[in-house]
């Protein structure tokens, strides 16, 4: 009998390509019987690479040729990095399983081993992200911050080549590449919130495809599900997008589950940020409710700010 075949659908870049492998591999140990090849898809995220991403259109710019795919059936499952997942999903397609979580914090990555605290002023840092940029200058608004894109051996590169002291970037990523020996310091999240879904992986698959479902559903990692229905459910009553400052970071203890969100202005001058406890199945509407009180606390105002501006 031929082995049923599955082809996954990811970016090129290595840390894609590690995560389309490992889920490959998860697939191969769970189910006998399955021939599983990776395709590789490039998306306009990847194209594009000289402009912050929040001017060229935010996430969805790394997805949108994958789902494409995805619903043509040229693949079967897409492999993401759930921080670059959009809220909303084409009506036929799902996230239908969330791996386990790798570390969710930022990385400082510097030239010579300095801290964050202990930096010089005026040091360089490089990033590209608002959400970093907006709390980097609440906590040490005499930083000067560089915007920084490619993947993650480009941006290791930049530190060198460009003048920085040093970058920031997930710590999840640099894990899974082998490459966790160059990080400085995983900056704590009381001064750096994490993205929602930061260090999670999640498959995408076709809402119909039940049997392709079936063959995800012991790779499941229920925890980080549960965070991750939690932030994503902040970010969508938020309505933000790649252009507003968000943090959402989500974690469980037994049956309790506690979120804490942000939202910041993009000179960091104004943070409101606030943290909320629940049962763990009502993650989703936990969410919701602190996306309604960041919003009461100002939130709203600083989102007007910047879609104006």
């Amino acid at each position: 009998m031929e082995p049923r075949k599955i082809i996954i659908g990811s970016r090129g870049s290595p840390l894609a390509l590690w995560q389309a492998n490992w889920v490959k591999d998860l697939l191969l140990e769970n189910h006998s019987g399955l021939a599983v090849e990776i395709k590789i898809i490039k998306t306009s995220g990847d194209k594009i690479q000289n402009m912050p991403l929040a001017k060229i259109g935010g996430k969805g710019l790394f997805v949108k040729e994958i789902e494409e795919g995805l619903l043509k059936r040229e693949v079967d499952f897409a492999v993401h990095s759930m921080k670059d997942m959009p809220i909303s999903f084409p009506m036929n397609l799902c996230i239908a399983c969330v791996t386990k979580r790798e570390n969710p914090f930022d990385a400082l990555i510097s030239r010579n081993g300095v801290k964050l605290a202990d930096l010089p002023k005026g040091a360089k840092i490089g990033t590209g992200s608002l959400r970093r940029i907006s709390q980097l200058m609440n906590y040490r608004p005499d930083l000067e911050l560089v915007p920084l894109r490619g993947n993650l051996e480009t941006r290791l590169k930049k530190l060198e080549t460009e003048g920085l002291d040093a970058i920031i970037l997930a710590a999840a990523g640099l894990i899974r590449m082998g490459w966790d020996d160059r990080i400085t310091e995983i900056i704590s999240p009381d001064i750096l919130l994490p993205a929602m879904g930061q260090g999670a992986v999640g498959i995408e698959a076709r809402r119909n495809d039940v049997d392709n479902q079936i063959l995800l559903a012991d790779m499941d990692d229920e925890e980080t599900h549960y965070a991750l229905d939690a932030e994503r459910a902040l970010v969508s009553q938020l309505q933000g997008g790649c252009n507003v400052p968000i943090g959402a970071f989500a974690t469980l203890d037994e049956d309790q589950i506690t979120l804490t969100g942000l939202v910041a202005s993009l000179d960091g001058k104004t943070v409101y940020k606030k943290e909320m406890t629940d049962i763990k199945t009502n993650a989703i509407s936990l969410g919701r409710k602190m996306g309604d009180e960041l919003i009461a606390m100002g939130g709203d105002r600083i989102m007007q700010e910047i879609k104006f501006s």
